[in-house]
């Protein structure tokens, strides 16, 4: 192939073309991204696009064919598309905890997250063999991709101990008296306590409060007092909102799909620049390839170091996945180490929610609030190929930490932020998963026209916003590849949110119906649990609802089958995960103990 330090390219895939086939609501996302950094189309052959599974190929300037291979599952697994995927992988169950019981997510957030799984592969494989790796296929699934979703929730459930927090239907939002729904955030409990006292809450309601509202990223529910919700019932809009200011709590009203639509402003769910690196010196932008050797097809970021200075979930998410692709992964810890480490419930005494996310990492621990702290982050960034991180807007560049910063001591890095807003929104609150939601209507996406709006709990813009941090690292890592310069990426919660609501939007921009219609993806009961139709079939299945109540999960299932109605069972234990048969790759335990599901992809 052309040296990737002479090679001119103002995106990744520029020069390159792609083939895909398969269903639309996965090539659809796939052609879209590929597009977007830079390749082509080949012009297509007359086949049915949407028969069999997701078949992609990308090559050209010298690369051989980089393949990907999507399905939503295996062969007679009964998981065909998003409802069975959803339904089989847990993600019903967690996402139906606030309202007890199993819920299917409206948007098509599986077949979503599988296609960025999809773009990942493909991109690793460039990069590989950009680096003097061979060529390989990535094969993928929904099925890996849903188990990826709920990972740190079912990682919970093999811990030592109990959640920290009770399991129970109940959360956000809530209601003021002029009837608008709103999203309340703050991570202190000192903020919290004075947002409730200027409303006039009961002390005893306020105290028993926080700890399910600040436990809800991890629970997925939050069964805060009735008597919360009764308060903000009997206060306007704007008395919340000024006791939000006062306390230091933010409140967010929940927007509408066709707000959202009309202030949209197109941005791809990435960015990418090339760095400056004026003053680095002649010869400094080194080409990456002649500094590694070759990585094996299965590990093609092998000899690669990514810095992460990453909290929660977001960028350790995205950290996580470059590192089972093969790269070392040093997070950048305070003194003392993340405190999230003790997050309870633990196994053999780390937060198994933590693990999840982070096991396999080494770290190093730094204060970057001291000058000696900073020059040591500088010093481990000359010799890294990625830093990422997700600190607040803004801190970076107040710390000198910025990607402009960093240019000088490494002209070939791959400077990676996630963040929450991407500076897009002038009137941004605290950029979170569930105030993203409130903003962004997303809270009206993932709900049925007959239910009322309101963000899931279970953290769907921190899970995909981790994945579109790996796709841009990737990118960025394959334009370096091509360049030898260094490249700043950028992505969002809120690039998240408009890629997870992309069809509800263009809907709504078009005049239509943007919310799914009364009863979509809701799960019908059995005698002994829940069973989720396919899409195409779940019109048919629900006439004969009543007759389903009646039956074993088994029986109904072979009712419908009999009717020619494909559905699975609902996955309402988690733990039930690690036996099921429907499942790709089995689920295993690390040295720790904590539950850990399969690679997303594997490579041959």
């Amino acid at each position: 192939m052309a040296s990737p330090a002479t090679a001119r390219t103002d995106r990744p895939l520029d020069t390159l073309r792609f083939e895909t086939s398969g269903p639309p609501r996965i090539t659809g996302v796939v052609t879209d991204h590929l597009r977007g950094l830079g390749a082509l189309p080949h012009p297509t052959d007359g086949a049915d696009p949407s028969a069999g599974p997701a078949r992609t190929t990308l090559a050209g300037d010298g690369f051989a064919s980089a393949r990907a291979l999507t399905d939503w599952g295996s062969p007679g697994s009964g998981i065909v598309d998003e409802a069975t995927v959803q339904a089989a992988t847990g993600i019903m169950s967690v996402h139906g905890r606030r309202d007890g019981g199993p819920r299917g997510l409206a948007v098509d957030y599986v077949a979503t997250a599988t296609a960025v799984l999809t773009v990942q592969g493909l991109l690793a494989g460039l990069v590989g063999q950009a680096r003097g790796g061979a060529a390989a296929e990535a094969t993928t699934s929904a099925d890996r991709a849903g188990l990826l979703a709920v990972s740190q929730y079912l990682a919970a459930t093999g811990a030592d101990e109990a959640e920290a927090a009770e399991l129970a239907p109940g959360g956000p939002p809530f209601t003021s008296a002029d009837g608008v729904l709103f999203e309340l955030e703050t991570l202190d409990p000192g903020a919290w306590a004075a947002f409730w006292r200027a409303l006039e809450a009961p002390s005893d309601a306020l105290r028993a409060g926080w700890r399910p509202f600040q436990f809800r990223y991890a629970t997925a529910c939050a069964p805060v007092p009735a008597v919360l919700h009764a308060v903000t019932r009997a206060h306007p809009m704007r008395g919340i909102t000024r006791a939000a200011a006062l306390s230091g709590a933010q409140v967010c009203r929940l927007r509408t799909l066709a707000e959202r639509a009309g202030e949209h402003d197109g941005a791809a769910p990435w960015s990418l620049r090339p760095l400056d690196t004026d003053g680095a010196g002649p010869g400094a932008a080194r080409p990456p390839a002649a500094r590694h050797a070759g990585p094996a097809p299965d590990r093609p970021l092998a000899g690669l170091t990514v810095l992460e200075a990453g909290r929660r979930i977001q960028a350790p998410l995205a950290a996580h996945l470059l590192g089972l692709l093969g790269a070392d992964v040093i997070r950048i810890e305070p003194p003392g180490g993340d405190p999230l480490r003790g997050m309870p419930p633990t196994c053999s005494g780390v937060s198994a929610r933590w693990l999840a996310l982070n096991r396999g990492k080494s770290a190093v621990e730094i204060d970057i609030k001291t000058a000696a702290g900073r020059r040591r982050l500088r010093e481990l960034a000359s010799g890294a190929d990625v830093f990422l991180h997700n600190w607040a807007p803004g801190r970076a560049s107040a710390l000198g930490l910025d990607a402009d910063d960093l240019a000088p001591v490494n002209p070939a890095l791959v400077f990676a932020y996630t963040g929450g807003w991407a500076g897009r929104l002038d009137d941004a609150p605290m950029g979170t998963d569930f105030m993203v939601q409130a903003r962004t209507g997303v809270g009206e996406a993932v709900r049925p026209e007959d239910e009322p709006a309101a963000p899931s709990l279970m953290t769907l813009l921190d899970v995909l916003g981790g994945l579109l941090g790996t796709e841009a690292v990737l990118a960025g890592l394959l334009l370096r590849e091509r360049t030898g310069h260094g490249v700043r990426v950028d992505s969002s919660l809120l690039g998240a949110a408009d890629l997870l609501t992309a069809p509800a939007l263009r809907r709504a921009a078009h005049g239509g119906n943007a919310r799914m219609p009364a009863g979509f993806r809701r799960p019908l009961r059995t005698a002994d649990g829940w069973i989720a139709p396919a899409d195409d079939s779940a019109a048919a299945a629900a006439r004969i609802a009543d007759d389903l109540r009646g039956r074993s999960t088994a029986d109904a299932l072979t009712r419908l089958h009999e009717d020619a109605l494909s559905a699975t069972a609902v996955t309402t234990d988690l733990s039930a995960l690690h036996h099921d048969p429907r499942l790709t790759g089995p689920i295993g335990r690390d040295t720790h103990g904590a539950p850990t599901v399969p690679d997303p992809w594997s490579f041959a």
